[in-house]
C-alpha cells in the first residue's frame, strides 16, 4: 500500500490472481479460493481484503459486489473483470487473464527498475558529493589559521535538511492533489503528451482497453456498456475521455469504425483491425489481438526510451560533476588571487 494510493501493489496482485485462477480451475469454490489466497498472502492488507470479500459472499453478495466493495484497494480492471466473468459464466477465463495481465505488468516494472537503478545511484552520488562541495566552498577561508570542520558539517547538514523539507512539502502537495482527484489529470497530461512517456502510456492504455473490451464482449454484455467499462480501467483520464466519445455514436447505430474515427489516440493498426473484426464477425478475437499488439509495442517503446534516457541521465550527472569541478577551482583560484 503506497502513500499516493491504498490499492494493492502489482507485486501483491500477481500471486493473488494466480492462486485464485488455479484454485477455481481445480474446482475449488470461490469462497474457499479466497480464503486460501488470504492464508498464503504475505500482505496484511491483501489478507484483510480477501477475508472481507469471502465474508461478503457468505452473507449473500455476489463476487462482483464483494470486489466492488473493496474498490478502494482493488484496481477497476480487477473488479470489472471479476464482475463480468461471474455474470457471463466466464470466471475461469477472467481469472486466468487477470493473472497473466498482472504478471506482464510486474515483468515490465522490473525491467524499468533494473534499467534505472544504475543512473539513479549515479545521480544520488552526484547530489551527495555536489552538495558537500558547495558547502565546502562556503567555508573556504585562506585567512583563517585552521579549517573549521564543525562549521562545514553544520552547513552541510542544514543544506540537506532544507532539501528534505522541500521534498516533504512537494510530496505532501502531490498527496493532497491526489486526494482531491486533481493529480490524475496533472500527471495524466504529462505522461500522455510528453516524450518518452507518451508512446508507452497510449499503448498500455489501448492494450488494457481492447483486452477488457474483448473479454466483456465474450460475456454477452451490450457493446456500449463494454466500451464504458473498458474505458474505466484505462486509468488515464485523457484516454478515457477520448474513447468514451464513441458511446453516443454506437448508441445511435454507428459501427465501431465510424464511432472511433474521431479518436485522437487510436493507432492506424487499431482502426484497420476494427474494420477486419466487424466485417469478419470475429470482433472479440481481433480485439484481443489488438491488445497483445499494443502491449508488445509498449514494451518496445519502453526499451527504446530506456536506451535513450539512461545515457541522458548519465550525461546529466557528468555535467553536474563538471560544473562542481569548475566552480570549485574557480572559487579556489579566486581566493588565491584575492590574497
Amino acid at each position: 500500500m503506497g502513500l499516493m494510493s491504498p490499492r494493492l501493489s502489482t507485486k501483491t496482485m500477481v500471486p493473488l490472481c494466480r492462486q485464485l485462477a488455479t484454485s477455481y480451475q481445480a474446482g475449488i469454490p470461490i469462497v474457499r479460493g479466497l480464503e486460501l489466497a488470504s492464508d498464503n498472502s504475505s500482505s496484511k492488507q491483501a489478507r484483510r481484503v480477501l477475508t472481507d470479500m469471502a465474508f461478503g459472499i457468505r452473507n449473500g453478495q455476489t463476487l462482483g459486489q464483494a470486489a466492488v466493495d473493496q474498490g478502494r484497494y482493488l484496481s477497476p480492471f480487477f473488479t470489472t473483470l471479476l464482475d463480468a466473468g461471474e455474470r457471463g459464466g466466464r470466471l475461469d477465463v477472467m481469472l486466468r487473464d487477470l493473472a497473466d495481465y498482472f504478471e506482464a505488468r510486474l515483468r515490465m516494472r522490473r525491467t524499468l527498475i533494473a534499467a534505472l537503478t544504475y543512473p539513479s545511484v549515479v545521480l544520488s552520488l552526484c547530489w551527495v558529493i555536489g552538495t558537500f562541495a558547495f558547502a565546502l566552498l562556503g567555508q573556504l577561508d585562506f585567512n583563517a589559521t585552521r579549517f573549521d570542520w564543525d562549521a562545514l558539517f553544520l552547513a552541510y547538514g542544514i543544506l540537506q535538511l532544507k532539501a528534505l523539507i522541500a521534498g516533504l512539502v512537494i510530496g505532501a502537495v502531490f498527496i493532497l492533489l491526489n486526494r482531491l482527484g486533481l493529480f490524475r489529470w496533472i500527471w495524466g497530461w504529462f505522461v500522455t503528451h510528453l516524450w518518452p512517456m507518451r508512446p508507452v502510456t497510449i499503448r498500455l492504455g489501448l492494450a488494457r482497453f481492447f483486452r477488457t473490451f474483448s473479454l466483456l464482449l465474450g460475456t454477452g454484455m451490450n457493446v456500449t456498456h463494454c466500451i464504458q467499462a473498458a474505458a474505466a480501467v484505462m486509468v488515464n483520464p485523457y484516454l478515457q475521455r477520448d474513447v468514451l466519445q464513441a458511446v453516443p455514436l454506437v448508441s445511435n447505430g454507428a459501427t465501431l469504425v465510424q464511432a472511433f474515427s474521431g479518436s485522437r489516440y487510436l493507432t492506424p493498426t487499431a482502426r484497420e483491425m476494427l474494420v477486419v473484426g466487424e466485417e469478419s464477425g470475429e470482433l472479440e478475437r481481433q480485439l484481443m489481438k489488438l491488445s497483445d499488439y499494443h502491449l508488445d509495442e509498449a514494451n518496445h517503446a519502453i526499451q527504446v526510451a530506456l536506451k535513450l534516457l539512461v545515457p541522458m541521465l548519465i550525461l546529466f550527472a557528468a555535467c553536474v560533476v563538471g560544473f562542481i569541478y569548475i566552480k570549485f577551482f574557480m572559487t579556489y583560484y579566486g581566493m588565491i588571487l584575492s590574497i
